[in-house]
């Protein structure tokens, strides 16, 4: 008799064993992936920063040579300071919140759009783009919208991973048992009108 039970009994141990590890297996990927997209949102945030930390500067520029565009200079005020207000913070989760998760990239896109208003005014002032402080900000500024490029792409690819791995089944289970920390990452998207090719007029 004990021999019999000692065959059902150890098939049970070795599927609880076998469940176990694929359990920790699967949550360890989840978790690997999920630190790899938090230090890419990290660096999403420090080139972010970056670009906000060079508005100051490049406004104070400007305004010497083009004291009346004050529309323009209120205009990236307001967008720096709103980007500043909805920051998810260092090391925040991008998926916790999706909502927060756009206004951040609705903020960001606000900036981007009051940058580019400041240097269309920069174009009526060629004096001002000779001097040598506003060309250095101006370089700094194109090589930060090129890295904030990059990053957002890295970013997307590690959200890309991490939701990819997440959906698996059985991996869905453990993540949905997990509740909102292992939730889907939102994606960085291209900013509203960015499909529509701009109007050339001469």
């Amino acid at each position: 008799m004990k021999k019999f039970l000692l065959g059902p009994v150890g098939i049970l141990i070795g599927l609880v064993v076998v469940l176990g590890l694929w359990v920790m297996s699967a949550y360890n990927g989840l978790v690997s992936l999920d630190q790899k997209a938090l230090s890419q949102w990290a660096q999403v945030e420090n080139v972010y920063q970056r670009r906000a930390d060079l508005v100051p500067n490049l406004v104070e520029t400007v305004k010497g040579a083009a004291a009346f565009e004050k529309d323009t200079f209120t205009a990236v005020t307001e967008a720096r300071a709103k980007v500043g207000q909805v920051s998810l913070g260092g090391g925040a989760n991008p998926a916790a919140n999706p909502e927060a998760f756009a206004k951040f990239q609705q903020a960001q896109d606000g900036l981007s759009s009051a940058l580019s208003r400041l240097l269309v005014v920069v174009e009526k002032y060629p004096e001002l783009k000779a001097t040598q402080n506003f060309r250095d900000l101006q370089v700094q500024l194109e090589s930060t919208e090129n890295r904030i490029t990059v990053e957002r792409m890295r970013f997307n690819e590690a959200a890309q991973a991490f939701n990819t791995k997440r959906m698996r089944f059985p991996t869905v289970i453990i993540a949905n048992f997990l509740g909102t920390r292992y939730q889907e990452k939102a994606y960085f998207k291209a900013q509203a009108g960015a499909e529509t090719a701009p109007k050339v007029q001469f």
